[in-house]
């Protein structure tokens, strides 16, 4: 006896399409999983049998063999145990094997026949539109995360009973709709504003600048000078979210599974800070079957490295992909895997290990070979990748008093919307999003200067020896700046504004 059922399971963020075969044959009782399943896949037969059992059904005693095709493919987690447990049913013929031919199945079950939520069921929900099945049986709490796809009709099932009944039609169930999950994500906001920063209006602009281009930005600044508290203040001036980009997101963090039960759609752009202790297959994502790390995480949103200098300079060496190429690619001897990781790296750290380097209200106590080791920790080349370098001086007290009304966060982001819609009409057809993803053929048609920017531009190559990537940066900063001004062509006013934001290459100059 044998029988057949579709489920899904993940390379990357990616899914395809797995045939669970079932055989039922006679001879000596043995349950044997074949077709590269790893620990918690094998470990399933305790869980079917025991989930088959209490259901009220009769397992068989006799020689089961499963096979998960393609065989040549690692299978892990648990989700395949609903698809092995309805593949037994139907192969001692309890299940209509008709019926089955036009569902995707995907669960963990519980020893009492209960059905238990999964990871990566979105891009599963997403790929089996082409895989010409006519619906998903889904796990109940993972039925709003399906729906958002809006492909194929969801079930949303509980037990494993449900499931039989449902598919030999002997109960009629309503596809799961989700009305809520398919509106466009909200605008991003919460408790905190920019019109709480009192003072710093210099790195405010500069943070304007950051987000209408989505540029890299780096702040350095004494403690206590505000620059955590500006960077957890950024997304709410970020650009709109749109739904495919909260698409795209939510694939990431489904397969990572750290979606919501509450929120099955990634509504605001993320904003990951880990601490700088972390490894670098943390940061950039990894292991023996590799997962998408932080990078992937923060796709289309932020990064914040606070103390930047303090993580271990192997781990920050390792961001030079992702920041160059908007991805990460992770090699093993099973498998290669690129995970998207186009985000917006925001650090923040001190100007010296005590921090008080510049500092007119306190004296710096560091030694010069001390401060040597401290800024080696950051090498040239990751440098030369941040867009803009930005110092955040003490707040002075007068400004800390101030109560005058500051320039709120939903002000600002009019104006950071405004500038990104002008790129999105430029850029789309080239495929990009943002000015910070401009390429040499980019910048030589839309960054074009005119004579007097021509010539402040080559007398501040000459005079720092900017590299080639510290140039195209600049250009790149500029057309951000007029395109915050509403004008089309760059003008002196902004490539001064732009050349400013280069800290690092006036230092090294």
């Amino acid at each position: 006896m044998l029988a057949k059922v579709t489920s899904g399971a993940l390379i990357g963020i990616d899914a395809y399409p797995v045939e669970v075969e079932v055989d039922i044959a006679q001879g000596l009782p043995q349950f044997s999983t074949v077709g590269l399943p790893e620990g918690a896949v094998k470990e399933s037969k305790d869980r079917v049998k025991s989930a088959i059992k209490n259901s009220g059904y009769d397992f068989p005693t006799r020689r089961i063999t499963i096979n998960l095709a393609p065989a040549d493919i690692r299978k892990e987690g648990a989700a395949f145990d609903l698809p092995i447990a309805v593949g037994i049913l139907c192969a001692t013929g309890l299940v209509d094997a008709m019926a089955l031919e036009n569902f995707v199945l995907m669960g963990e079950l519980s020893l009492d026949g209960r059905i238990k939520p999964v990871h990566g069921v979105l891009p599963v929900a997403i790929a089996a539109q082409s895989w010409q099945k006519k619906a998903l049986i889904l796990p109940r709490e993972n039925a709003a995360e399906g729906a958002v796809a809006k492909g194929p009709a969801i079930y949303a099932v509980s037990d494993l009973g449900q499931v039989v009944a449902l598919i030999n039609g002997e109960i009629a169930m309503n596809p799961y709709c989700n009305e809520e999950e398919s509106l466009e994500p909200p605008a991003a906001g919460g408790n905190d504003d920019f019109s709480e920063v009192r003072g710093q209006e210099q790195v405010k602009r500069a943070l304007e600048v950051a987000a209408a281009g989505s540029h890299n930005i780096l702040m350095s600044g004494p403690p206590g000078s505000g620059k955590t508290m500006l960077a957890r203040r950024l997304p709410t001036i970020l650009p709109d979210f749109s739904f495919d980009e909260a698409l795209e997101t939510t694939k990431i963090h489904s397969v990572a599974g750290l979606l919501s039960r509450h929120n099955a759609l990634v509504r605001q752009r993320p904003f990951r800070s880990p601490h700088h202790s972390i490894s670098d297959a943390g940061l950039i994502g990894g292991g023996s079957y590799p997962r998408p790390g932080e990078v992937s995480l923060a796709h289309r949103g932020i990064l914040f490295l606070d103390e930047f200098p303090e993580f271990k300079k192997n781990v920050l060496e390792m961001l030079r992909q992702p920041l160059e190429d908007g991805q990460v690619s992770i090699s093993r001897a099973a498998l290669s895997l690129t995970f998207p990781a186009n985000f917006m790296l925001v650090a923040a750290m001190n100007p010296c290990p005590c921090g008080f380097r510049g500092d007119s209200a306190h004296d710096c106590t560091c030694t010069p070979p001390l401060l040597q080791r401290y800024h080696s920790r950051l090498s040239g080349p990751l440098l030369d990748r941040i867009d803009l370098h930005i110092e955040v001086p003490r707040v002075p007290h007068k400004d800390l008093t101030d109560q005058s009304p500051a320039e709120d966060s939903a002000t600002i982001r009019q104006r950071v919307n405004r500038a990104r819609q002008i790129q999105h009409d430029r850029l789309t057809p080239f495929g990009l999003h943002a000015n910070s993803q401009m390429q040499a053929r980019h910048i030589r048609r839309f960054c074009k200067l005119d004579e007097k920017g021509d010539q402040l531009l080559e007398q501040v190559t000459d005079k720092l020896g900017l590299s080639a990537r510290s140039f195209t940066r600049i250009l790149k900063l500029a057309r951000t700046i007029a395109d915050l001004a509403g004008v089309e062509q760059i003008e002196t006013l902004h490539l001064a504004e732009a050349i400013q934001y280069r800290g690092v290459d006036r230092k090294l100059g």
